[in-house]
């Protein structure tokens, strides 16, 4: 694809997500073939379910079952961290955005969400040693901050995505 087809809006887009990535350390794939295609996928998604899911996945139309995949998806720093790239290959390392390691062929991790009552299992053990919680924590499902107050904030401080992207790690007593 030659950055001549490309349309004013991917480029935009482009932008945004390189400016918005560098601020927060994350690095677009500097492989325009790829990194334009995968930025115009994003695009149609948004435009065909009102989110932007990553196009390297079957997107169900059902945000509440598509959450973990939204770019940046649920599993990006962990992909950065272990294969220099993230699936889609839209986000890459440091050491890859320098040409020091080239992109490798990364494992699907989309997983089943963990059984309720194996989590509140993990959580009742976690808690013997807690006093009780004004606030419930909120941890973000991308990058994993974590925060204590009534709702999740509007916006992740440390990687960007929106309060839908939170999920309730601790509820309060």
């Amino acid at each position: 694809m030659s950055e001549s087809s490309v349309n004013e809006r991917t480029i935009k887009r482009y932008e945004e997500l390189k400016n918005d990535g560098e601020a927060a350390g994350y690095y677009l794939n500097s492989d325009m073939t790829i990194t334009l295609p995968l930025i115009e996928g994003l695009l149609t998604n948004a435009d065909r379910y009102s989110y932007p899911s990553c196009p390297c996945r079957l997107a169900t139309g059902k945000k509440d079952k598509d959450i973990d995949i939204i770019c940046p998806c649920d599993y990006r720093d962990k992909d950065l961290d272990e294969f220099g790239s993230c699936y889609c290959g839209l986000y890459v390392s440091p050491l890859v955005a320098e040409k020091k390691l080239p992109i490798k062929s990364i494992p699907e991790r989309r997983h089943k969400k963990i059984d309720q009552s194996l989590k509140s299992t993990i959580t009742d053990k976690n808690q013997d040693n807690c006093p009780p919680l004004a606030y419930p924590v909120w941890r973000c499902r991308v990058c994993g901050y974590l925060c204590a107050r009534e709702e999740p904030p509007t916006v992740c401080p440390i990687c960007k995505v929106t309060k839908d992207r939170f999920e309730c790690f601790i509820a309060k007593e």
